[in-house]
């Protein structure tokens, strides 16, 4: 007990620990999930505090009422009413599911609780992490827009092979909190990080930014980009142009100029490819329908942009791991379909190539294609972190190469180091140590993915073969 007590003295001094969708500051006495703050009162803070420090062990009851009321006499059913209150807070949705476990009656652990969030070690090339930006516009649906233009910065600067940068996924896991900079740069494990603003008011655009030395707090470059919706790509190139020429002066030309893309001449497919965008990074059944059914009109609008096939497969993907299908034969005729457009379509795309050839491994079985696919990609865009996951992941399904399976996906791991599907990758190399035969390893790396996820479904039956899973 007095092992758990100076934990716990630890723990209120500062250092920050993730359980699932869930991070918990105690030094500021702070829950979020996702990003967004939940509202709980001190003594369940408290017992959750307590809970933490235990790192998934069991908290008796008696250890509880000792520590969150030193000194005190307290009735049990007060203990009670306080982890009630926790439980809600941390209940996952309608299934009954929650991170907070009762054991025999004996007391309470957590489950999912990673390590501390002291962060991984910065990279031996400069690094950077691209914040959502604010959505200054008037209306608050345009979130989609500001969201999809952060993300295509974000694309643009991994095509640079000299940078290291941070994925979406886990930018995005500060959008709606106040972040301090260089906790940011601490918890990903990167030098420098943009943020920015959107405004779009009628055709007209403006986008602000500002790059910042996370280890001093420094402002080392600022500016404003105005333009028409019909500039919006050049606007993003000279984003990524000023955020490189501050981060790296002596950059060659030439690898800023491969950073340019163009996808679509069609302003109208793209911003359907943007609102399909966000309706996918929902991740539900229904968010899926709604971005097919938007990814459709992108491509029917202009018929040859890529992306939005890459992204409609990846939809389809989502569906099968979460048996959401409503028409399994359909789905996965639909799913091939997308990915071999994407293929078609993508040469240059290195999203629309990951997606594409992820989706036609996984659902079709035609690796040698599929590696091909996720091989370009990596070419294409060296830092992007998809792609390291689809070319691990296309690798396991295919068998025959689980270290470098393995090495991929420990990369894709890095350059998202709080993505909320961590335990995927996880379950990718639990899988990929498991076909080598080191079922010791496996066994660590899928308790791993259960503790950080206890609902990932996403599985195989390795009695079939992959293109039946």
């Amino acid at each position: 007990m007095k092992f758990r007590q100076a934990a716990v003295v630890k723990l209120m001094s500062g250092e920050e620990v993730k359980f699932g969708p869930f991070r918990f500051d105690p030094a500021r006495r702070e829950l979020s999930r996702e990003g967004v703050p939940v509202r709980l009162g001190g003594r369940a803070l408290d017992i959750l505090a307590v809970l933490a420090s235990a790192k998934g062990e069991l908290v008796t009851k008696d250890e509880l009422l000792s520590q969150v009321w030193p000194g005190r006499v307290v009735e049990e059913n007060s203990l009670a009413a306080q982890v009630s209150a926790l439980r809600k807070v941390l209940d996952e949705g309608n299934s009954g599911q929650s991170r907070l476990a009762s054991v025999s009656g004996r007391g309470y652990r957590l489950i999912g609780l990673s390590d501390t969030l002291s962060g991984p070690p910065l990279p031996d090339k400069p690094s950077i992490a691209v914040l959502p930006f604010q959505n200054l516009s008037d209306d608050p649906q345009q979130d989609y827009f500001a969201d999809g233009i952060v993300e295509d910065i974000i694309t643009s600067l991994s095509r640079i092979r000299w940078l290291f940068v941070i994925a979406r996924n886990s930018s995005f896991a500060y959008k709606g909190r106040a972040s301090d900079v260089k906790q940011v740069g601490r918890e990903l494990g990167v030098r420098y990080v943009l943020e920015g603003s959107v405004r779009k008011a009628g055709e007209r655009v403006r986008i602000t930014g500002q790059l910042i030395d996370a280890s001093t707090n420094m402002n080392l470059w600022a500016d404003r980009f105005d333009g028409s919706l019909e500039d919006i790509f050049d606007l993003q190139d000279q984003i990524a142009t000023s955020v490189v020429g501050a981060m790296v002066p002596k950059l060659e030309q030439a690898e800023i100029e491969r950073a340019r893309r163009k996808p679509t001449d069609s302003l109208d497919a793209y911003d359907y490819y943007l609102r399909g965008l966000a309706s996918a990074h929902r991740r539900t059944r229904e968010g899926t329908s709604d971005a097919l059914q938007l990814l459709v009109r992108a491509s029917e609008l202009d018929p040859e942009f890529a992306t939005p096939h890459g992204l409609a497969a990846e939809c389809y993907l989502d569906r099968k791991l979460n048996g959401w299908m409503s028409d399994r034969d359909q789905e996965v005729a639909a799913a091939a379909r997308h990915a071999r457009r994407a293929a078609a379509l993508g040469r240059d795309d290195a999203v629309a190539l990951s997606l594409g050839g992820r989706a036609l491994g996984y659902f079709v079985g035609e690796f040698d294609d599929a590696l091909a696919l996720t091989d370009r990609a990596l070419a294409l865009s060296p830092n992007l972190a998809i792609a390291w996951l689809a070319s691990g992941m296309v690798r396991v399904f295919r068998g025959g190469e689980p270290d470098r399976a393995i090495e991929h996906l420990a990369r894709a791991m890095r350059l998202t180091p709080l993505d909320p599907f961590m335990s995927h990758m996880q379950s990718g190399i639990a899988l990929a140590h498991f076909l080598a035969a080191r079922h010791a390893e496996a066994s660590a790396w899928a308790e791993k993915a259960i503790r950080e996820n206890p609902r990932n479904v996403g599985r195989c039956d390795l009695s079939r073969p992959p293109t039946l899973w």
